[in-house]
């Protein structure tokens, strides 16, 4: 039995249930560039507040209760700190997660109102407030796809940099499925000059590759494909899907592995980089994740079985787990079965 107090117990879900206006809190600094204000040293308020041109004395307040949360810290002389972890609402910090502040406030808040009637219907919040599936919405509303470019480099560099470090594919072309910014191939494929391949997703997430591929070196050895991987996708000895599948539910994925497995050369291997969800009860990121996943896109997070049925129904054998990180993610390797 809890030996805690009925006050302790009462408080400590009433800070849960407050997160709502703690999330609304972070992505308001986060939007306004306070922690980034902040990176080279303490200022006051009122600088700060100048600078994002909002109120002194409200943006006061909403710093006060943010120390509550270990984002902020008060200093003599009345100036304001951002701590190691607020640091992470910056671009370019170690741990960023700055773009995805941006891209689940402003896509996901609203829409999760809706999470009974998603659990009554069967149906996406996207479909019930957007009037549209989430990928639809995404495109009839590009402002907001930098901040999805944004939020995916965020895991490349942040949650998936500790499994993908060091972390080598096997040899041959590669396809990057569902491959977003690029940052998950520039950060797997860089290093290797006689690597080529492609990436693919549609045409207006394709369209951010171009710049971080350029970064990396890698413009004149991987095309850019702007297309719909439902459609087609390009024959090759390797095919990497990283944090796709957990977008789709079962029905969706076999269509994507299906595709990939009808144009896969003879041998092919399969790359796909997710969080493997634990059996147990314990906290895993995995599971957040997978909230999101349902309430949004109506995709879903899998345990190690649950991938291991989903590729053999689709034509691959689950090799292994090559790798795992703190962070939840997992490397799983496969390879094309014979027909």
């Amino acid at each position: 039995m809890d030996s805690r107090s009925a006050a302790e117990l009462g408080a400590l879900m009433t800070e849960k249930l407050a997160g709502f206006q703690i999330a609304q809190a972070l992505h308001a600094v986060a939007r306004l560039g306070i922690p980034q204000a902040l990176l080279d040293g303490p200022r006051t308020v009122a600088d700060l507040a100048a600078g994002a041109e909002v109120d002194e004395h409200l943006l006061g307040r909403v710093l006060h209760t943010l120390t509550g949360q270990g984002v902020f810290t008060h200093q003599p002389g009345g100036t304001v700190a951002v701590t190691e972890l607020g640091a992470t609402l910056a671009p370019g910090t170690r741990g960023s997660v700055y773009g995805t502040a941006l891209f689940w406030m402003e896509t996901h808040y609203a829409p999760f109102a809706a999470l009974i009637d998603v659990l009554r219907t069967g149906r996406t919040a996207s479909d019930l407030v957007n009037g549209m599936p989430f990928v639809d919405f995404l495109q009839a509303h590009p402002e907001h796809v930098p901040a999805l470019a944004a939020a995916m480099a965020d895991v490349t560099h942040g949650a998936q940099s500790e499994v993908l470090e060091g972390y080598r594919l096997p040899p041959g072309t590669v396809a990057d499925i569902g491959g977003a910014d690029g940052s998950v191939l520039a950060a797997l494929v860089a290093d290797e000059p006689d690597r080529r391949g492609w990436l693919v997703d549609l045409p207006a997430v394709a369209a951010t590759a171009h710049e971080q591929l350029a970064t990396a070196g890698l413009a004149d050895r991987v095309e850019v494909l702007g297309g719909d991987f439902f459609e087609s996708v390009p024959s090759a000895q390797v095919y990497l899907l990283s944090t796709v599948l957990h977008d789709w539910d079962d029905d969706d994925a076999l269509r994507i592995l299906g595709r990939i497995r009808a144009a896969a050369a003879a041998g092919a291997r399969l790359v796909v980089v997710e969080i493997v969800l634990p059996d147990g009860d314990e906290p895993h990121l995995g599971k957040i994740s997978d909230l999101a996943m349902l309430t949004m896109a109506g995709g879903r997070e899998r345990t190690r079985s649950e991938f291991a049925r989903l590729l053999d129904r689709s034509g691959f054998a689950l090799d292994r787990v090559a790798r795992s990180s703190v962070s939840g993610y997992s490397v799983l390797e496969a390879t094309v079965r014979d027909a």
